[in-house]
């Protein structure tokens, strides 16, 4: 008699369209739900993260978070069931500070417009999708800058959880350290490491959500004997001062977008910004993990691309339309496909880990930092790995790589690393005589490249 639990079995998942079978992408159940879970720890911050900056606006901060929780749970739910990808979709880092400091307090849009300008830079992509215009321009990118925007994406998260976990912090005098070995959030951080690359160097399935789980014990302790009379700087100590277990959603901002008022001549800069950055976010990480991952079509572009990149559309579309700034694909989703995650049930699994919190999002924080980071830091080392299949010999093609791997986590940004690639690429091309070797369409995003960094 077969003894294996039915998660060991290969199913097949019914879709309106069709079926995915698990076993011809070399998966199962059990993966793709432990993948999701995976995938969810490790970008949940957003549900917290979201409402603190776009609050400063003046936003209700519960009303954000439903928000935050509404365009995650659609995104990542249509990722899966219609794009088939095991990728997240979330209000995207970045583009919320952008949302707050500049189109708000900078450029002075009243919160409504504001959210008027989202939902047009939503039907911007829309329309660019349907086209397959974001399609073209993702095969008009060499394979150079492909391998280096994975391997800068992997810095980058690597960057963000050495950062989220307190483990590199700020110095006046060369901008980053490393945090001291004194601190008992850096020791428990560590330990959680080392013992959650054990895990995954004896290829133990879960082992990131395994090695999240250990670290979040490890702490509860650490949070008890200092939480309350020293300062730790890795979060820990909110493991003891949570707020809460319930609180109701705020459906305040549902249907405030000023669709009108949005449009005004002076705004179309804002909507302009909005557009070029989650386009070249969106590209960037769809890239980035299929080159990691190999998560890839025939022709060696992402897998199901023009679908998931309509769900990037809509799920922007959607964020202005609930009160939320713009919904893109998250580079955290790599955590999942690092854990074995291959089918759109990675991305179901973790969209509706999202909707539990429209009424418990306050045990969000119960969870550490540290936990948390700890997948990214390892999920970053993984993804460089395409860094060995650029021609390094070659300046044509080193330098623009070189300048796409360093200056997306050097400038904290995707957006920008990638359009430096472009425009040095091009460039380079040009200087070299070989202007039949660049693909019109490279050519002409590398000028709204330059007029993106100039604005």
């Amino acid at each position: 008699m077969d003894r294996r639990l039915w998660t060991d079995y290969p199913i097949y998942f019914f879709i309106s369209d069709g079926f995915i079978y698990f076993e011809a992408m070399k998966s199962s159940t059990k993966t793709e739900i432990l993948a999701g879970v995976s995938t969810f720890l490790a970008c949940f911050y957003i549900i917290i993260v979201n409402p603190a900056i776009l609050s400063v606006t003046g936003m209700p901060f519960s009303a954000v978070v439903t928000a935050t929780v509404l365009v995650s749970s659609f995104g990542s739910l249509m990722m899966g069931l219609y794009a088939k990808n095991p990728i997240v979709v979330a209000p995207g880092m970045g583009i919320n500070a952008f949302f707050a400091y500049t189109a708000v307090l900078g450029f002075g849009l009243t919160i409504e417009e504001a959210l008027g300008a989202v939902f047009w830079s939503g039907v911007l992509f829309l329309l660019l999708s349907i086209f397959n215009t974001r399609e073209k321009i993702i095969r008009a990118i060499p394979s150079s800058l492909r391998h280096a925007v994975s391997a800068g994406i992997g810095l980058f998260i690597c960057f963000i959880g050495f950062q989220n976990a307190h483990f590199i912090v700020a110095n006046p005098a060369t901008l980053v350290s490393m945090a001291s070995f004194k601190d008992p959030a850096t020791l428990t951080f560590l330990a959680g490491l080392l013992f959650t690359g054990a895990l995954t160097l004896r290829k133990v399935p879960g082992a990131l959500l395994f090695g999240i789980a250990f670290t979040t014990l490890l702490a509860w302790p650490i949070g008890r004997w200092w939480g309350d009379t020293k300062e730790i700087s890795g979060g820990v100590a909110t493991l003891v001062n949570y707020t809460g277990i319930f609180a109701w959603p705020d459906f305040s901002l549902v249907g405030k977008a000023d669709l009108i008022g949005s449009l005004r001549y002076s705004y179309l800069p804002v909507i302009f910004v909005f557009t070029f950055t989650l386009l070249f976010d969106g590209i960037s990480t769809f890239v980035g993990l299929a080159e990691a991952s190999g998560l890839k079509d025939a022709e060696g572009n992402p897998q199901n691309m023009q679908k998931s990149l309509l769900t990037d559309s809509l799920a922007t579309l959607v964020a202005g339309l609930v009160g939320s700034s713009s919904g893109t694909a998250y580079i955290e989703s790599a955590v999942g496909i690092s854990a074995g995650g291959r089918t759109g049930l990675t991305a179901i699994t973790a969209g509706l880990l999202f909707i539990p919190f429209l009424f418990f999002s306050p045990l969000l924080s119960i969870i550490p930092a540290i936990a948390s980071s700890i997948a990214l830091v390892l999920v970053g080392s993984f993804m460089v790995l395409p860094l060995t299949q650029i021609n390094w010999k070659d300046p044509e093609e080193a330098l623009p790589s070189f300048l796409t791997l360093v200056l997306i986590p050097f400038t904290y940004s995707l957006s920008i690393g990638i359009s430096f690639g472009f425009i040095s690429y091009t460039f380079l091309k040009f200087a070299a005589g070989k202007r039949k070797e660049i693909h019109p369409i490279l050519i002409w995003i590398s000028l709204l490249s330059i007029f993106f960094l100039a604005l």
